[in-house]
């Protein structure tokens, strides 16, 4: 008797939203490969491989780098419960939806969080920082890179100094740029910074690399954890104690060092993607791929403005990867993105908050950044445009990416 359910069967999607995009077809044959013990000394070599990749996409030294089994918000959460305790204070600058997350999960940690806020749309001077660090002064600077609701990308190279000057670890979320923007961990002196396969690295949700300097695993180290199978004392104070089991880095650190304690069952097919994905940026190098994603980016900007649609934001500090583009006045949104998907199978994105309704979001990154994406998204976009009331010129948008395409070409 059969179940009554069928085969998974998805449609084809290109995926042009903010993330998540269509997955290298190499990572997801890596992620088919058989499975082998977590204690395997294969796995532990696949274990040793991926951690060392990954200290070149983060352009790092620092050993402790692994992977936190999850999505990319586990990164951040593993990050945050990790380095604060209950009334750390933490500093929190707000430019998007994501740094309200950062604020949150602070929060839920126990953190006295503090937030300063720029207009959507905008980043912030190292000099705002600056006099915010000078106030507060905190015990942890967490601040995103890039934003997907607002397409910003914040400057990050001026605040490691910062946050030395005055005693802050300092924290990016680096999701949704590293691979397609540039990031330096130990030029820039970040502490930690976490990401996710599913934007510019170009792989599916579900594993989140990070990376932590020898000072933040100083702090990590300096709360008590448990070891696999060693109880703890209970009249030892519970103040120190991360409120989190898996989340707790000195454990998943304990689990991907030498000593191999158990913490728990690695996630070997998101091993494996994570491992392709950043084997592959390594192969083509990381100036390279972010040099691939400004290319198209630019590409589908000059599209899109041919095409008579405004962008949203500051345009020098935008993201390669993702455009923020207005809705028309007296064109339905939504209307716009639904005939996308059903008549030519490409999504793109709506926004957030003060942004709901006025943009759609437009991704360039991953396996996506490339031209052939770029321009068949340009046509749909146009004929859906027309359809919905609009009068872009025929033909404006992909001839506009021809041209920068071709002038790069040239150069």
């Amino acid at each position: 008797m059969g179940t009554g359910y069928e085969q998974l069967n998805p449609p084809p999607r290109l995926l042009m939203g903010p993330g998540p995009i269509n997955a290298d077809p190499r990572v997801l044959r890596a992620m088919s490969v058989g499975l082998v013990g977590q204690f395997d000394p294969v796995m532990a070599d696949y274990m040793h491989e991926t951690s060392q990749l990954y200290r070149q996409v983060f352009r790092t030294a620092n050993e402790a780098t692994v992977l936190v089994d999850g999505t990319s918000r586990a990164g951040i959460e593993a990050a945050l419960v990790s380095l604060l305790e209950p009334g750390d204070r933490v500093l929190v600058p707000v430019f998007g939806r994501f740094g309200h997350l950062l604020a949150e999960i602070a929060g839920r940690a126990g953190a006295e969080v503090h937030t300063i806020h720029t207009e959507w749309g905008t980043v912030f001077a190292p000099e705002q920082i600056e006099d915010a660090l000078r106030a507060v002064r905190p015990k942890v600077l967490a601040i995103v890179q890039g934003d997907t609701s607002t397409t910003m990308c914040q400057p990050l190279a001026d605040l490691g100094a910062l946050c030395r000057e005055y005693g802050a670890l300092f924290y990016a979320d680096i999701t949704a740029s590293v691979g397609g923007n540039a990031f330096e961990m130990d030029a820039w002196g970040l502490d930690a910074a976490t990401a996710g396969l599913q934007k510019c690295l170009g792989g599916p949700p579900g594993s989140a690399p990070i990376s932590l300097s020898p000072a933040a695993v100083d702090v990590i180290r300096g709360r008590r954890h448990v070891e696999a199978g060693i109880r703890e004392d209970e009249d030892l104070d519970a103040g120190r104690r991360i409120g989190s089991n898996y989340f707790d880095l000195a454990m998943i650190l304990d689990y991907w060092g030498p000593r191999r304690l158990n913490h728990h069952t690695e996630a070997a097919s998101m091993l494996y993607a994570a491992r392709e994905c950043a084997r592959l940026l390594v192969a083509e190098g990381i100036e390279a791929a972010v040099e691939r994603h400004r290319r198209h980016g630019a590409a589908m900007a000059a599209g899109v403005q041919a095409l008579g649609l405004r962008l949203f934001g500051n345009q020098e500090h935008r993201m390669h990867n993702v455009l923020a583009v207005e809705i028309p006045e007296g064109v339905d949104g939504e209307s716009v993105r639904r005939a996308l998907l059903h008549d030519y199978g490409i999504e793109i994105g709506t926004s957030f908050g003060p942004l709901h309704g006025r943009v759609w979001r437009i991704g360039t990154m991953g396996y996506n950044a490339r031209h052939d994406a770029v321009l068949l998204t340009l046509v749909a976009l146009e004929e859906v445009l027309r359809r919905s009331g609009a009068t872009p010129a025929a033909g404006a948008g992909v001839t506009a990416a021809r041209e920068l395409y071709d002038l790069v070409a040239v150069a």
